[in-house]
C-alpha cells in the first residue's frame, strides 16, 4: 500500500517542492479543486511508480554485471586453452626440431671430412729389399670386363673329343721359331728330372741384352718345388730372380742376386672380413705384389702351381698385368678342370683354350712346348686323347721392349 497523500505531499512526492508549505502549480486548463483533487489521485499512481523502478534498475544491472562476469570467463578459459594448445603443438613437434638439429650436425660433420683415394698401391711392410731403387708404381687399371670372351665351340654340337683335340693341336704347335734356348744343354732323356724351362735368347729380342746389363727380372712362381737350377743360372747370367714360396721360413732371404720370399701367388687377394681367408694372409695376387715392390715389369715369369695356374693366368689376362710380362714359362696341367674351375668337361676345355687365345691376341707367341710323358697319361680323369696331364708352355710377348 502506497503512503497518504498527506505524506507525499509533505515529503516531496513525485514533482513536489520539498517546502512543505508550498502549494503545486495550477494544472493549465483545470480549476483548482479539479487540479488539486486530479493530482491527488495521481500522486498514489507516481508513488508506486517511483518504488518499482529501482528493482528494475538492480536487475539491469545484475545481468550487465553478470554478462561481463561470463565474458571475463570466456576470455579468460579461451587464454588458458590457447596456451595449452601452444604447449601441446611445441611438445609435438620438438622431436622433430631435434632431429633436424642432428641432422645439421651431421651433415656439417660430413662436409669437414674429405675422402682421398690414392692412386698407389703400395704395402706398408713391404720388403724394402725390393724398394731400393724402384720407383713406385701407380695402381693397374683394372679390365673393364671381368670374365673373358669364350671362343666358339670346336664344332656345332659341344662335344669333349672335338674340344679336346682342338686344345692339344693349339698347344702342340709353335707359333714363333727360337734359335737361341738354355735347354740345349740339358740332355735329352727321358730320365732327366730336370724339366726344360726354356726362355727365348734371340739377339732380336731383348732380354738376351738386359741379362748382359744386370737388368734381367724374374719371377718364378712355385709351390715347394726344390728344383731351382734353372732360377740358379738366370741368376748368374745377370737376373735379378724372386722366387716366391710358402714354405720358406723366413719372409725375404737374399742370396746374391736370388730372393726368397714367403708369399703364394693366387688370382684373388685375401679379404680380411672373411674368417676363412685369414689362413692366407701370405697369399696375394702378382699384380698387387709387384705394385708392393714396385716393379714396373717381369722379364720372365715362370710358374709351376699344380693346376692353380688356369684362375691365374685368368687373373693376369684381367687385370692387364700380362703386357708387363715379356716371357712366359708355365707348366699347365689338364688331369682336372682345376681350382675353382666349374662345368661340364667340353666347356672346361673350352674354357682352357680360350685363355690360351686370349695370350695370342694380347701378342704373345707360343715358341716351345714341352709333353712330359713321364707323367700320368690321363685327361680329365681319363686315359684318352693319347695326351700327357702335364706341358710347359714357352710364350715371348712380341710387343716387349
Amino acid at each position: 500500500m502506497c503512503p497518504s497523500a498527506r505524506h507525499v505531499s509533505g515529503g516531496g512526492g513525485c514533482g513536489g517542492s520539498s517546502n512543505p508549505g508550498s502549494r503545486p502549480p495550477p494544472v493549465p486548463g483545470l480549476s483548482p479543486p479539479k487540479a488539486a483533487g486530479r493530482m491527488s489521485l495521481a500522486a498514489p499512481r507516481c508513488c508506486c511508480c517511483w518504488e518499482r523502478r529501482p528493482g528494475k534498475g538492480l536487475a539491469v544491472r545484475l545481468c550487465l554485471l553478470s554478462a561481463t562476469l561470463l565474458l571475463c570467463l570466456q576470455l579468460l578459459l579461451r587464454r588458458s586453452w590457447d596456451a595449452a594448445g601452444a604447449k601441446l603443438v611445441g611438445a609435438e613437434h620438438k622431436p622433430d626440431r631435434r632431429r633436424a638439429e642432428k641432422a645439421n650436425e651431421a651433415a656439417a660433420g660430413r662436409r669437414q671430412v674429405t675422402y682421398v683415394r690414392s692412386g698407389r698401391r703400395r704395402s706398408a711392410a713391404g720388403p724394402t729389399c725390393c724398394l731400393q731403387g724402384a720407383p713406385l708404381r701407380a695402381s693397374r687399371k683394372k679390365a673393364i670386363r671381368w670374365h673373358i670372351d669364350l671362343q666358339p665351340w670346336a664344332s656345332p654340337v659341344p662335344s669333349l673329343s672335338n674340344e679336346a683335340l682342338r686344345l692339344l693341336k693349339y698347344i702342340s704347335t709353335i707359333q714363333m721359331s727360337c734359335d737361341h734356348m738354355n735347354t740345349k744343354d740339358l740332355p735329352e732323356t727321358l730320365d732327366n728330372i730336370k724339366r726344360p724351362w726354356s726362355v727365348c735368347l734371340d739377339d732380336r729380342l731383348n732380354l738376351i741384352h738386359r741379362m748382359k746389363t744386370k737388368q734381367c727380372r724374374l719371377y718364378s712362381l712355385g709351390l715347394g718345388d726344390d728344383d731351382n737350377q734353372f732360377e740358379l743360372n738366370m741368376a748368374k747370367s745377370g737376373c735379378e730372380v724372386h722366387r716366391f714360396d710358402p714354405s720358406i721360413k723366413s719372409a725375404h732371404i737374399q742370396d746374391g742376386h736370388l730372393w726368397y720370399h714367403r708369399l703364394s701367388i693366387d688370382w684373388r687377394d685375401p679379404n680380411p672380413a672373411i674368417a676363412a681367408h685369414n689362413l692366407h694372409v701370405n697369399t696375394k695376387k702378382l699384380g698387387t705384389i709387384m705394385n708392393d715392390f714396385g716393379h714396373h715389369k717381369i722379364d720372365v715369369l715362370k710358374a709351376d702351381m699344380e693346376s692353380a695356374e688356369w684362375k691365374i693366368l685368368e687373373n693376369l689376362i684381367l687385370e692387364d698385368v700380362v703386357p708387363q710380362i715379356g716371357q712366359l714359362v708355365f707348366e699347365i696341367h689338364v688331369h682336372w678342370p682345376g681350382f675353382e674351375v666349374s662345368g661340364n668337361d667340353s666347356t672346361v676345355v673350352r674354357y682352357w683354350y680360350s685363355l690360351l687365345k686370349e695370350l695370342e691376341l694380347k701378342d704373345f707367341k707360343l715358341f716351345h712346348t714341352y709333353k712330359d710323358i713321364t707323367k700320368p697319361q690321363i685327361f680329365l680323369k681319363r686315359e684318352a686323347f693319347n695326351a700327357s696331364s702335364c706341358y710347359t708352355l714357352s710364350w715371348v710377348n712380341t710387343r716387349w721392349k
